[in-house]
């Protein structure tokens, strides 16, 4: 491992550039004198002209596999119908003929306020297999031949939340070998914008597929892969604990926590909420819960009890105030090491913001949704918006935030959720409930993996910047200049 002298660059709250050391993985000195020098022969020297050094980035909420698969798919984000929607599938089948025995995998559309609703018949083109995943990846939207193909009867043309995760599963099987190399590509350009972490979500067993990785030698990222319910015994005897590392890894590979549903999600309309959907009836209008409350916390005890931390998925404000009340009868310290979260909390009543401090719970959540989902929101949320991804209430009551990217629903790129976080603004609208916008050093915290700031000892996971994003235009958030990154010692990215 060499050791660095990285020259003329400068830190957070010091005005002039200073030289930095890193030895052994970690930062030795900021400011350095000549006896910092001494017995390190294989010291390198790079001058930083003046860039701006900071904390590595964070994307805390990955599911890296189907990123990696996000640019092997057919884009129909761009749709605005379903009628759109068959056109671009058209298109498609038409330069790329279709291999048989094969289906066409799109991904990305959002129908929640589409002007026709989807039906059986518009995706059937004349004998190619289709399966479209939706931009929230909740909902899968197949033709027969696909169907037939997956071993599915005809009804199943449109399936929601857990039904659809399986059949996307199944979708997503490549050769390990193809899906690591799509991986480590994207570890790649995830390093060229700053990323030194992620949080992985991936449905089907991410440590053993990180595990895999890094026994191969991989050390372009640190990464804490996360446990599903059906892999808890797998990881249980394999030794997975939250926050401890595992594998040949140099401990760059750590476990994660013990991932739960409460609920679905807004665009596909199953998000719990306390009010229902406008123009739904019946016992689904209102969402769809995963758990009722009392099996939501004897599922996370067990977790929890073989050491995994449980963080559970909310989106409406129902769902979050029970997985609130799950935390609360977990009991678990406010003060604890490795510390329970909620993931999204994108709609959450006054009365529980509160809560997330008290209960020592993080509010992990992902800004640019709410760009994504603004007019949505306001379509099925109306009247309730104002407590919609509230970002500064949470942060004013107490919570601690974590910031990712819920990687392919929204891009792998820190610097994009930052900016979200910090203006509430995208493609020159006007901000939307400019009131929940926070400060740029928030959003920055929040994106830093639990670290403050650089600092003598601690780790070197380093992002250099053209630029100052304490002090730049919040609107050039979104593209900052990224130099260079570094984890554990290690240049990631040189520019």
């Amino acid at each position: 491992m060499s050791a660095w002298l990285l020259r003329r660059v400068r830190v957070p709250g010091v005005d002039a550039p200073r030289d930095l050391l890193v030895a052994g993985g970690r930062i030795r000195s900021i400011g350095v004198a000549k006896h910092d020098l001494l017995g390190l022969d294989d010291l390198e020297s790079v001058d930083l002209e003046g860039r701006f050094a900071g904390p590595g980035l964070w994307d805390q909420h990955v599911h890296v596999g189907q990123w990696a698969l996000r640019s092997a798919r057919l884009d129909v984000s761009p749709a605005g119908s379903a009628a759109e929607v068959v056109e671009l599938v058209r298109a498609h089948l038409a330069a790329n003929p279709q291999e048989p025995g094969t289906v066409v995998v799109g991904q990305g559309f959002r129908d929640g306020l589409w002007p026709e609703a989807p039906t059986p018949v518009l995706l059937e083109l004349g004998g190619p297999a289709v399966a479209l995943v939706s931009g929230d990846v909740h909902t899968v939207w197949s033709n027969a031949a696909a169907l037939a193909l997956m071993g599915l009867p005809p009804e199943d043309w449109w399936l929601r939340e857990q039904p659809a995760f399986d059949l996307n599963v199944r979708l997503s099987e490549v050769p390990e070998a193809t899906m690591d190399a799509w991986v480590l590509s994207a570890a790649e350009r995830a390093a060229q914008r700053g990323v030194v972490g992620i949080t992985d979500f991936e449905f089907d067993d991410a440590p053993s597929a990180w595990a895999r990785r890094f026994a191969a030698g991989f050390r372009g990222l640190r990464v804490r892969a996360n446990v599903y319910p059906p892999h808890l015994e797998a990881a249980v005897v394999a030794g997975i604990r939250t926050g401890e590392p595992f594998g040949d890894s140099d401990g760059l590979l750590t476990g994660g926590r013990f991932k739960l549903f409460t609920d679905g999600s807004l665009n596909t309309r199953t998000a719990w909420c306390d009010d229902a959907y406008p123009g739904l009836t019946g016992p689904e209008a209102a969402g769809i819960p995963t758990y009722e409350p009392s099996a939501l916390v004897a599922v996370a005890r067990s977790g929890l009890e073989r050491g995994l931390v449980p963080t559970i998925h909310a989106i409406g404000d129902r769902a979050t105030s029970v997985a609130l009340d799950a935390f609360e009868a977990l009991g678990m310290p406010a003060d604890a090491g490795e510390r329970g979260s909620i993931q999204h909390a994108q709609l959450v009543r006054d009365a529980d913001l509160g809560r997330f401090a008290a209960l020592g719970v993080i509010a992990s959540v992902q800004p640019e949704h709410a760009m994504d989902d603004r007019d949505v929101a306001d379509h099925y949320w109306a009247g309730r918006t104002g407590r919609a991804y509230p970002f500064r209430a949470l942060l004013d009551a107490g919570a601690e935030l974590e910031l990712g990217s819920d990687a392919p629903v929204a891009p792998l790129d820190p610097w994009i959720a930052i900016a979200a976080a910090v203006t509430r603004s995208r493609d020159g609208r006007d901000p939307w409930h400019p009131e929940q916008r926070i400060p740029v050093d928030a959003a920055l915290r929040a994106s830093q993996g639990g670290v403050a700031a650089l600092a003598e000892g601690g780790p070197a996971d380093l992002v250099i910047t053209d630029e100052d994003p304490r002090t730049c235009d919040p609107e050039s958030l979104r593209d900052m200049p990224v130099h260079a990154t570094m984890v554990a010692g290690t240049w990631t990215f040189r520019g």
